[in-house]
């Protein structure tokens, strides 16, 4: 059973990754910050969607073997993210000044936090905690001088 649901958690994540971007028709040079928002905002549908699997990967420490072969699916998901922040970095849509493994940890440490207080049916949705994840790993939390006051 935990190999079922550890698959069922780590298959929707890798299929994020894998999904086409619905709007294949970029601006030159985005592209990859383009894909990494959209592969921000699925990681959040998962995580809403298979809660309780996500969960139990998130507690996985490679103590059998079936721990062991969702953590080798999970470092190799790690590393694609990593990839995916350098690309954007290199293409100018990220700040380069902070190294790339960091954000994509620090990135999916943020929604990997969600299921220590999600609760299906709660005040917010998959599609607005995906807009606020977003909102923060990519926007920041710094107020704007160029932002209208509220």
């Amino acid at each position: 059973m935990l190999d079922l649901a550890l698959d069922a958690a780590l298959s929707g994540l890798e299929a994020v990754v894998e999904d086409p971007l619905p709007d294949a028709d970029s601006a030159p040079g985005t592209d990859a910050v383009m894909r990494l928002e959209h592969v921000l905002r699925g990681a959040v549908h998962v995580l809403v969607d298979q809660l309780p699997a996500v969960t139990l990967l998130l507690r996985v420490r490679g103590n059998t073997d079936v721990e062991r072969r969702a953590l080798t699916r999970r470092r190799a998901f790690d590393r694609r993210i990593t990839a995916l922040v350098t690309e954007a970095q290199a293409e100018g849509s990220l700040r380069a000044d902070i190294d790339a493994s960091v954000v994509a940890r620090l990135s999916f440490g943020m929604i990997n936090s969600i299921v220590e207080w999600y609760r299906p049916g709660g005040r917010e949705g998959a599609d607005r905690l995906a807009d606020d994840v977003v909102a923060i790993a990519l926007d920041g939390l710094r107020r704007r001088e160029d932002a209208s006051t509220d």
